[in-house]
């Protein structure tokens, strides 16, 4: 068996494609720009996945020919949103000193990784505080029996949302579970009916 890499500067190289020059970090801001615009989402410049495979022509040049005859204001519509997100940028930039890099840094290192280390209490909190009940932490011993925490006097383990598709480790877990998803912003928690109703006697 043979393994074979093409680089995708090289791929342009063998398709005859001339690649823009653009400065150091140039690519890494303008695509950072981009994301946050949403500048070539589908709705601004079409699905390209799709509109690739309806174009019969062979060369670049009949490409961009097909595909301008169809959405002939896509790149400068693009383009404006970007230059927008740039331009908010440079204003963002200007405001930016040292002690706010300091703070963004203190934030990332101890802040959030303090979060990711202990959010398993504002969860436990946050359903306690949902069924008006208490909550606590499990010991090292309770632990070891994959119990996570008790809501009042129910043990709970915490699992990640794609621990569901994962059916031959639930088989090991006779408690009841929540799932959660970490979002973008968010963290969401899913409670099994089985579970809301367990919780739900409890406070009555």
């Amino acid at each position: 068996m043979i393994e074979v890499k093409i680089k995708a500067d090289e791929v342009k190289q063998l398709l005859n494609i001339s690649s823009p020059q653009f400065p150091k970090y140039a690519t890494q801001i303008l695509n950072i720009a981009n994301r946050n615009a949403q500048a070539t989402r589908p709705k601004v410049v079409g699905q390209m996945s799709e509109l690739i495979q309806k174009f019969t022509g062979k060369t670049l040049q009949e490409w961009e020919n097909w595909y301008l005859e169809r959405y002939p204001e896509a790149i400068d519509e693009a383009t404006r949103k970007i230059v927008e997100m740039i331009e908010n940028f440079k204003d963002t930039i200007e405001k930016i000193d040292e002690e706010m890099i300091r703070q963004w840094v203190r934030d990332l290192v101890i802040v959030k990784t303090f979060i990711g280390l202990r959010f398993q209490e504002a969860v436990f909190k946050k359903i306690a505080q949902h069924f008006g009940l208490s909550y606590r932490l499990a010991d090292p011993e309770e632990e070891s029996k994959g119990i996570d925490g008790f809501i009042g006097n129910i043990p709970v383990s915490l699992k990640p949302i794609t621990y569901q598709h994962q059916e031959f480790l639930q088989e090991n877990i006779q408690i009841d579970i929540v799932f959660y998803e970490k979002q973008k912003n968010d963290l969401k928690i899913i409670i099994s009916d089985a579970l809301e109703d367990k919780l739900k006697k409890l406070h009555s």
